[in-house]
């Protein structure tokens, strides 16, 4: 009589076992890795496309007068003993903090001949917007730069002021060519070069170029080309005061 009614579970052949598991093996192992290998690309993949500027191609596109030859806006006397240098970008709203601690002091310091500031806006939180407001808005600060850049420092403070919230719609292009606008820069090629988004291309390149020479968050402040680490400066009321004086 069977002690398997109905053929289950069937006899165990244990040599048979041993050969499938030889010959199963290597095939599982190269399984695994063509799957660890395809993971790995589209890891790669999705990082290269989420740090903008990496996919970017190097073109600079049309580049906009009043800027450094690395895309900063320069603000003050070009003979200022002392230069400063901010990255930014205007959907950070850690940026948004600087500005207010601190635009008044950049404000003074190009206002006594003391210091000129560099601002080298850049464009990287467009995911923190559904319209790609990081971008709009670089290219806006090329916009009004691009015509002069005796009002720059209030239109930036105004572009601050008005920040959208992380993940809104942001401000829509009419915004942002009313606070052009409302800080002098009435020019209707502003208003143009705004809504064709002009110098798109431009601000990934700089971007690009930024992110590649190790800026790796925003605002970085730099004096005389030292970075200021210190984050009680960065990050008071009118914290970057003493360092300016101490570096003229």
């Amino acid at each position: 009589m069977s002690t398997n009614p109905g053929g289950w579970p069937p006899p165990q052949h244990t040599g048979t076992n041993r050969r499938l598991l030889v010959i199963l093996t290597p095939i599982l192992v190269l399984v695994l890795a063509v799957a660890a290998i395809g993971i790995g690309l589209v890891v790669r993949t999705a990082t290269a496309e989420e740090i903008p500027g990496l996919a970017i191609p190097a073109v600079d596109g049309a580049s906009p007068a009043n800027v450094t030859a690395d895309g900063a806006v320069r603000v003050g006397d070009p003979d200022a003993k002392v230069t400063v240098r901010v990255v930014m970008d205007l959907q950070c709203p850690v940026c948004q903090a600087f500005e207010e601690f601190n635009g008044a002091v950049l404000a003074d310091a190009v206002r006594d001949g003391t210091a000129a500031v560099e601002y080298s806006v850049i464009s990287f939180l467009d995911r923190a917007s559904t319209t790609e407001y990081s971008s709009r808005a670089g290219n806006a600060s090329f916009c009004v730069a691009n015509t002069g850049v005796q009002e720059y420092q209030a239109w930036l403070a105004e572009m601050f002021v008005r920040q959208p919230p992380e993940y809104s719609d942001g401000l829509p292009d009419s915004d942002l060519i009313g606070i052009a606008e409302s800080t002098g820069y009435t020019d209707s090629a502003v208003a143009e070069c705004i809504t064709g988004r002009s110098y798109d291309t431009y601000l990934k390149a700089k971007t690009r170029e930024v992110l590649a020479g190790g800026v790796s968050g925003t605002p970085t402040v730099y004096i005389d080309g030292a970075e200021v680490t210190d984050r009680g400066a960065l990050m008071t009321q009118n914290g970057l005061a003493p360092l300016l004086d101490a570096a003229r």
